[in-house]
């Protein structure tokens, strides 16, 4: 049993946008159960962080079979959730999910072969306590594996019933393209592709984002705060308690150099002009256009979703606001 009653205002701030050509609406912000959410996590903090979300209006909760620590448990975690939390508003959610890196040993356990996406997808059902997961991704390209085969995995577990709609992550532009033409010609379009991108990292406008506009796809992008760099965490230095003290895999040292941190002020002033926090003004210069769908943001604590979520309320730039970002990113 649970005593948590979401709020009945949920949906009366957050805003919705069309995935692609589907008729699927995502909100503008999506949470990212990447980090946090683990067995090495607080289970009170992750239940407290899904509630807050979806009080919110968040309603897309996203995950990978490789999300922990340990690997799987953040699905794990969730599946819990959801049995105490919201039996009763299952239809009221997006839940994705992925596969791609490694996940358990031998030579099926990893890649993008059909026989280790099938078996991975029933593994993150069981997880999760679901039948069916909204969205299934193949997490990244595998260059051992025909994207035929990889293709014709993820149009056979939506033909199952165990899948929805489908997506792509971490695929270039050449690999999309491809993957993409092998998804329509078998029948199961792709809804929505996941890149990373932010102020700092803008590789997807060269070439990717218009090319899924052309493809009718939709974009949710993750990383738009730079693994936490786009926000007033680093403005003055490396905290004692922040990940990049401690020396994070995902998050080092070195990537703080002093022409960034010069940077980062200057945007901080922007977002100050513009009545933001740096990290929200990050998220709105992300949703400034219109082709991406949504944002994935992770968080550690429920402020810091309340934090993403206030983002939504000023996503217009002037032009000269614009320029002048882009001078300081070049």
């Amino acid at each position: 049993m649970t005593n948590y009653k979401p709020s009945p205002k949920r949906y009366d701030e957050m805003k919705y946008r069309r995935c692609g050509q589907s008729g699927i609406k995502l909100p503008l912000v999506s949470l990212g159960l990447w980090h946090n959410f683990g067995s090495n996590d607080s289970y009170d903090n992750a239940r407290g962080m899904v509630q807050t979300a979806f009080d919110l209006g968040i309603t897309h909760f996203d995950l990978a079979n490789n999300y922990g620590p340990i690997p799987g448990s953040a699905e794990e975690n969730f599946g819990k959730i959801l049995r105490q939390d919201f039996n009763s508003h299952r239809d009221e959610m997006i839940i994705s999910t992925k596969a791609g890196y490694h996940m358990w040993n031998g030579p099926y356990g990893d890649g993008g072969s059909k026989k280790y996406l099938v078996a991975s997808l029933e593994q993150s059902l069981k997880r999760l306590n679901l039948d069916y997961v909204d969205i299934f991704y193949h997490h990244r390209p595998d260059d051992d594996t025909p994207v035929e085969e990889s293709m014709q995995a993820l149009d056979l577990l939506v033909r199952q019933g165990k899948v929805l709609y489908v997506g792509l992550s971490n695929y270039k532009p050449t690999e999309a393209k491809l993957a993409i033409d092998v998804l329509h010609e078998l029948g199961t379009p792709c809804l929505i592709h996941q890149p990373n991108y932010s102020m700092l990292d803008r590789w997807i406008e060269d070439e990717l984002i218009a090319m899924m506009d052309k493809e009718g796809v939709g974009i949710i992008t993750f990383s738009p705060l730079q693994k936490g760099l786009l926000t007033d965490r680093y403005l003055k230095g490396i905290p004692e308690d922040s990940r990049m003290a401690s020396d994070s895999i995902f998050l080092n040292r070195d990537e703080l150099t002093k022409s960034l941190q010069i940077k980062l002020n200057a945007l901080d002033e922007i977002a100050n002009g513009r009545g933001q926090t740096l990290a929200q003004m990050a998220l709105a210069w992300n949703l400034r256009n219109p082709r991406i769908t949504s944002v994935l943001v992770g968080a550690s604590r429920k402020s810091q979703i309340e934090d993403s979520a206030r983002a939504i309320e000023n996503l217009e730039f002037t032009v000269q606001e614009l320029e002048i970002i882009d001078d300081i990113l070049l």
